[in-house]
């Protein structure tokens, strides 16, 4: 078998975006070749950048077994400001170049706990196997330090996948992420509802979990949330439109599935280091979605 028919029928592509966070980047990359370097099945890994000026390009055209895509989404050209592209059209670029059975969506900032993938993979396979129709396999992950625990989020009553594994056929189907109704938020979350909403099971892989570090690039998040009010009111309208017995009040928006986990190897001792992280210095928001960027 070529390699391209392997990676069809059982490999694994990790994807993730990223923008001026080299430091926490060079931390992702290596958490997830630590997780699959003795993996049963093949895999690769796609990093999408919007244009960053910190290094990260030079560092990642170095990184032999990184797939990069460089998209300028910062900055002016030829004396205009770029606009701007959605999330969703960033994560699509890494998506739709991906060759695995699998899709593993991570973000730039996070560090895979040692099995995460490998147990989210054989629990996908073997719901595969029992002839369930599973589009998505969630993760739990927990913003550190602030969780002590890690969630699962659900919104208006789905499974939301934040990081996770996606069946790439299943993704192909609903016609990937929507690029034009959300800027950065709830684009995740309409996801989860276009997979349910074509009949795919969305699952939670129980031995799974991720840690995430929320304050890697604070300028950038606080400028995501510029968009916050617009996707939430795009996605209510969307949906509500297509399930009009829903309830879509702020008061059913979220809940969350915690689970308790001690980390014997303690992978969260990486974001430890980073002891001088400030916190975000903004009103907090009931947010639509636990996206991390």
């Amino acid at each position: 078998m070529t390699f391209r028919e392997k990676m069809n029928s059982s490999g694994v592509s990790v994807v993730l975006g990223s923008y001026n966070r080299l430091k926490f980047l060079k931390y992702t990359v290596q958490s997830i070749r630590n997780e699959m370097k003795d993996a049963d099945f093949p895999h690769e890994i796609i990093v999408i950048d919007g244009g960053s000026n910190d290094g990260s390009l030079e560092w990642l055209m170095k990184q032999k077994d990184i797939i990069t895509i460089v998209q300028h989404n910062w900055g002016k050209w030829e004396g205009k400001s770029i606009e701007r592209r959605s999330w969703g059209y960033f994560m699509n670029l890494g998506f739709k170049s991906s060759q695995g059975k699998y899709i593993c969506m991570l973000s730039d900032d996070c560090l895979v706990i040692p099995g995460a993938i490998k147990f989210g993979y054989a629990k996908f396979e073997n719901e595969l196997k029992k002839g369930v129709n599973a589009g998505a396999l969630a993760f739990y992950w927990r913003n550190w330090p602030e969780f002590e625990k890690y969630v699962v989020f659900k919104f208006y009553g789905l499974i939301n996948v934040n990081h996770g594994l996606f069946l790439r056929d299943a993704l192909d189907k609903v016609g990937f992420i929507d690029e034009d109704n959300f800027m950065f938020y709830a684009g995740d979350v309409d996801l989860s509802f276009k997979l349910n909403h074509a009949g795919y099971k969305l699952l939670i892989s129980d031995n799974s979990f991720i840690e995430h570090y929320m304050h890697a690039n604070n300028k950038t998040r606080v400028k995501n949330l510029d968009s916050f009010e617009s996707d939430n009111s795009n996605f209510i309208k969307k949906w509500s439109a297509v399930y009009p017995e829903m309830d879509f009040s702020p008061e059913n928006r979220s809940s969350l599935i915690e689970k308790g986990f001690v980390d014997e190897t303690d992978t969260v001792k990486i974001f430890r280091k980073e002891s001088g992280f400030v916190r975000l210095k903004y009103k907090a928001r009931s947010i639509i979605s636990g996206k991390s960027e």
